[in-house]
């Protein structure tokens, strides 16, 4: 590992660097005018002068979220040096988690009554990545009589990637979620699948949702997509509340700025889970919320059957 402090000046250049990328790219351009004064203001007043790139990046980030709130809005430290360029810092880490999590799927199980449990974590990895372990994992569990969807430890995900999950959950094709891009001219429908391969589980057998105050963003809209369609029961606690997509440029060989560029749509709600978080059909303590889920799985199941 390579040593995280460097002379001021490399950091003061990342800084200036973060305030550019927030003026030119969120989402928000009047939002980001107040953002970028404030990180003036602490820069001329000496607020970052810290002697290395972690510290730097805590103090720079509690100011990025201070206007309003956005966890998406940060920057990011690495430990080990990240490549340069747009994305880049991003990717390395996510191949890292990929490699360690049987691409994103670290658990199948079934469980008493012929429920399933399908874990997705750390984060619902790019569809080119992902699409033969999450489609292997979703055939498996698809014989269940019931699903149980685990996204607690679930820090954010590609929506292209969430959209291929409900497409295994659905029955036929579904608008999810639409994203706005800078400025609401450009935007992007997500929708589900007509076709997948393997079986699916399909759209009318018990789903439930887990999740905790560490479900964030991408696994915010997978349960929050799923929820407003009435198609599963969000089991857990309160998640993060992080809906703006974003992107990540490295101003600093540590160093990641972070800034979403889009906000999401929801076509059911018309509006999406940032600050509020998903609020679940079933509070319960995170670690209590699989014990639960899995009683109400066979609760409904024996109702069915009945």
């Amino acid at each position: 590992m390579t040593t995280t402090t460097q002379p001021e000046s490399a950091l003061t250049t990342a800084v200036d660097e973060t305030i550019r990328l927030v003026s030119e790219h969120y989402v928000f351009p009047d939002v980001a005018e107040q953002i970028a004064a404030v990180l003036r203001q602490r820069l001329a007043g000496g607020a970052y002068a810290a002697d290395s790139a972690e510290e730097v990046a805590r103090l720079v980030t509690e100011d990025l979220q201070s206007v309003n709130g956005d966890r998406h809005l940060r920057l990011l430290f690495h430990a080990d040096e990240v490549p340069a360029g747009k994305g880049e810092a991003t990717l390395a880490d996510l191949r890292r988690d990929f490699d360690s999590s049987l691409g994103g799927a670290p658990r199948v199980e079934l469980l008493d009554g012929k429920v399933a449990v399908l874990e997705l974590a750390p984060v619902i990895f790019p569809v080119e990545w992902a699409a033969a372990p999450l489609g292997a994992a979703l055939s498996l569990a698809a014989p269940a009589q019931a699903l149980i969807l685990d996204l607690r430890r679930c820090r954010g995900g590609v929506p292209e990637t969430v959209a291929l999950v409900c497409s295994y959950l659905l029955d036929e094709r579904t608008h999810l979620n639409t994203q706005v891009w800078q400025g609401g001219e450009i935007q992007e429908q997500s929708w589900s699948q007509t076709h997948v391969p393997g079986p699916r589980f399909g759209g009318t057998k018990p789903l439930y949702l887990l999740t905790s105050g560490r479900t964030f963003s991408g696994g915010e809209e997978l349960a929050y997509d799923l929820q407003q369609l009435g198609r599963a029961v969000v089991v857990g606690e309160r998640t993060g509340g992080g809906a703006h997509p974003r992107e990540g440029w490295t101003v600093h060989p540590h160093l990641e700025a972070t800034v979403p560029v889009g906000r999401s749509v929801n076509p059911v709600s018309g509006t999406n889970w940032e600050g509020t978080g998903v609020q679940p059909d079933v509070p319960v303590a995170a670690e209590d919320a699989l014990t639960r889920a899995h009683e109400l799985a066979l609760e409904r199941l024996a109702e069915i059957v009945g």
